[in-house]
């Protein structure tokens, strides 16, 4: 592994510091706040040590309840609430400063047969040619924020390729769909837990900035207020986040100054292995401008 992906596995691993009673450090972004793909990991690595291996996720629903620090680490909390003859449900409490910032469930199941069907994947072109989002900053390095623009420009532990460019300081408007493949820059150890975790770190990617499409607008402009309000999903089966996925979004709507946005993942395969969905705020700022 890059030391970069070994770093990412690092903080998804969680030190235990009492029983159901977990601590994870943070990372920051450059993001205002704290980045909701940690706290969806984090949260998803404390639930599943405190089930047995042979239950895997299946779901998980989660809240984003207050800003988090990123120069700070996170307590995880976890509740117990259920162990079934098939399935278990732990709740999971994010803690910074003694308050809550995110608390989500999410329920586990033995694998059994059953029906099956899936949607066809989208007919996109593949990852091999396409320029990654780093190689995409780097050609517009000159207009990021010095602020953020050494970690806009570093290495990634995700590899990001999206299917089409996006100028984020001069967005068009055009329809509310995204892909973007994706994965782990690196070999991951055959670990199936931790492949989800690193799955659901990055599924809070570019989720809810699909909602901005129609509209003209980019979380790069200065007058808008774009956060994460809940975030919810659904493992289809076993994965590797190690291999390419494609991450097919869209958004069948916004309102209220919030977003709905809708994403289903793909293996190269055409395997539907994840589904996502999310909501957020999407304020237009004025007095920000």
């Amino acid at each position: 592994m890059s030391h970069v992906l070994d770093d990412l596995v690092d903080l998804l691993s969680l030190e235990a510091i009492e029983e159901n009673l977990f601590r994870g450090r943070s990372q920051d972004l450059g993001f205002r706040q704290l980045y909701g793909g940690q706290v969806l990991g984090q949260s998803l690595s404390a639930a599943s040590q405190t089930v047995e291996e042979a239950r895997h996720v299946h779901s998980l629903h989660g809240y984003f309840l207050r800003p988090g620090d990123a120069t700070m680490p996170v307590v995880y909390s976890v509740d117990r609430v259920r162990d079934g003859g098939s399935f278990s449900t732990r709740r999971v409490t994010a803690i910074q400063k003694g308050q809550p910032i995110f608390t989500c469930s999410a329920s586990f199941q033995y694998d059994e047969e059953g029906f099956e069907h899936q949607t066809q994947m989208p007919n996109v072109v593949g990852p091999e040619n396409l320029p990654s989002e780093v190689e995409l900053a780097q050609r517009m390095a000159d207009r990021l924020p010095e602020s953020i623009r050494d970690k806009m420009l570093c290495a990634k532990p995700i590899e990001m390729r999206p299917v089409t460019e996006e100028d984020p300081f001069n967005p068009k408007v055009g329809d509310p769909v995204k892909y973007i493949w994706f994965r782990a820059d690196g070999n991951l150890p055959d670990v199936p837990a931790l492949h989800k975790y690193m799955l659901a770190y990055a599924s809070d990617f570019g989720l809810l900035t699909t909602s901005l499409l129609p509209h003209g607008k980019s979380v790069w402009q200065k007058d808008m207020q774009v956060a994460s309000l809940d975030h919810a999903l659904w493992f289809h089966g076993n994965l590797r986040a190690d291999e390419w996925l494609l991450y097919a979004m869209d958004s069948p709507w916004a309102g209220n100054a919030r977003g709905f946005s809708r994403g289903n993942i793909y293996n190269q395969a055409g395997q539907l292995v994840a589904s996502s969905c999310q909501e957020g705020l999407i304020r237009q700022r004025k007095d920000w401008a």
